[in-house]
């Protein structure tokens, strides 16, 4: 079976520091636990507003696991690694 690429979506309003905290655990997690296996889509709502209909965001940032479904959210800066784990199903990888 082939192992399945994760499609992950993180919204934010700009640089701000949670965003940029946001995006960093979230680069943290998946080159640990979904190495090679991911690709990281950020929308930047100041630059494309329009986009937060889509997936109904309400507060930034917000991080989207769009693949593999069913789809998951997860609000916040993503500093809880056990958290966002659990929230997006993934299985950490034993160290």
């Amino acid at each position: 079976m082939e192992e399945q690429t994760w499609e992950l979506r993180l919204y934010v309003a700009g640089k701000t520091a949670k965003s940029v905290t946001a995006l960093a655990n979230l680069k943290k997690y998946c080159e640990e636990h979904l190495k090679g296996k991911y690709v990281i889509e950020i929308i930047d709502l100041l630059l494309q507003p329009q986009l937060a209909e889509g997936d109904q965001i309400l507060a930034i940032p917000t991080l989207v696991r769009k693949v593999p479904e069913p789809i998951r959210k997860i609000i916040g800066d993503l500093s809880n690694e056990e958290k966002v784990l659990v929230g997006l199903n993934i299985r950490p990888v034993n160290k």
